[in-house]
């Protein structure tokens, strides 16, 4: 008797700590990271929990930042992030270099150049005898990162006319906000200019476009949503609230009626005042973002297309193998 009431009391006991550790676990913490805000908003959103329906339910989010591809692509590998937010190109880099043939690309984050939105810039001083993309041969150009999405636009520009690296010009690498500085100082003849850098530069009138990225490729997948199979299939049901609501987000921020309120969440994230934003951002002078972060496939497919034939990547590949939109599809077809 002794015996059976042992073993009945660890048997609760086991239950007991089973069910705290269940409880414990509670919803599932989603680990993200952001290169930069406004542009990559997904951070943002879940700043105001009581507008989504499934926040501390099913899921939770814990946004980050970390500054290139390269290292969320080692995060990744490690175990340490859940969704990578990156250019099309560190798709391919996390397949071939990284080995990660499990990652898929599962939402989108920004797009540059649909129809009439922002396209990221490439400029020249306001001074300056550059006037086609012939007169930029012997010249220094500036990138934020070699093998980018903004070096790879400007490389196919260039090859178009003919000109190729090293041998026509000179591409230095230059975090965004030296770019300007360097342009008005002489030490690189055309600068690579997103948002928001774009906005300030262009209110000096020290300095015009030449082309932009959409000019160079049409429109591009800027921002894509990944994340590996075992992570996916550990949490699909999360992952559909999680898309849900960031679909219910989005909507949210583009309303016209919420649009000061937008401003301010983003604002305090930032820790910059609202008024700043104010003039571009959530218009059609900011990027383009889809009401159900679907990626372009298309325009994803092409980016990398691209950096092969420059040589920035060993091969191309077939993207739509490494996509996986049922997520979002079936988050988009909930009842609103």
């Amino acid at each position: 008797m002794m015996m059976l009431r042992f073993g009945a009391t660890m048997a609760a006991f086991v239950l007991a700590l089973a069910g705290g550790m269940a409880r414990a676990d509670g919803p599932v913490k989603i680990r993200l990271t952001f290169a930069t805000i406004p542009g990559q908003l997904l951070a943002v959103f879940y700043q105001r929990p009581e507008l989504l329906l499934h926040y501390g339910k099913s899921y939770t989010v814990e946004p980050s930042y970390i500054k290139g591809s390269g290292p969320q692509i080692t995060a990744l590998a490690a175990g340490e992030l859940d969704f990578a937010l990156y250019a099309p190109a560190a798709l391919a880099f996390s397949i071939e270099n990284a080995g990660l043939t499990d990652v898929r690309v599962i939402g989108d984050a920004t797009r540059d150049g649909h129809e009439d939105y922002n396209s990221r810039k490439y400029m020249v001083r306001a001074d300056s005898p550059i006037r086609t993309i012939d007169d930029l041969k012997g010249k220094i150009l500036a990138t934020n990162s070699i093998a980018g999405a903004m070096d790879t636009a400007m490389r196919v520009m260039l090859r178009r006319h003919g000109l190729e690296d090293k041998r026509d010009f000179q591409v230095v690498e230059l975090d965004f906000p030296n770019q300007f500085p360097a342009l008005l100082a002489g030490k690189i003849d055309l600068a690579s200019i997103p948002l928001p850098f774009s906005i300030d530069v262009e209110k000096t009138g020290q300095a015009r476009t030449l082309f932009t990225l959409k000019d160079a490729i049409g429109e591009s997948d800027m921002t894509i949503i990944t994340a590996r199979t075992p992570f996916i299939a550990a949490h699909r049901a999360a992952l559909v609230d999680f898309f849900e609501d960031t679909q219910r987000m989005m909507r949210w921020f583009y309303d016209p009626a919420n649009r000061q309120q937008a401003l301010e969440i983003v604002a305090s994230f930032t820790k910059k005042p609202a008024a700043s934003y104010a003039p571009w951002l959530l218009t059609k002078q900011d990027d383009y973002r889809d009401p159900d972060i679907r990626p372009n496939l298309q325009a994803v497919q092409a980016d990398i297309d691209n950096q092969a034939k420059l040589g920035l990547l060993k091969s191309s590949f077939d993207v739509s193998k490494y996509a996986d939109l049922s997520l979002v599809d079936e988050a988009a077809r909930r009842p609103r």
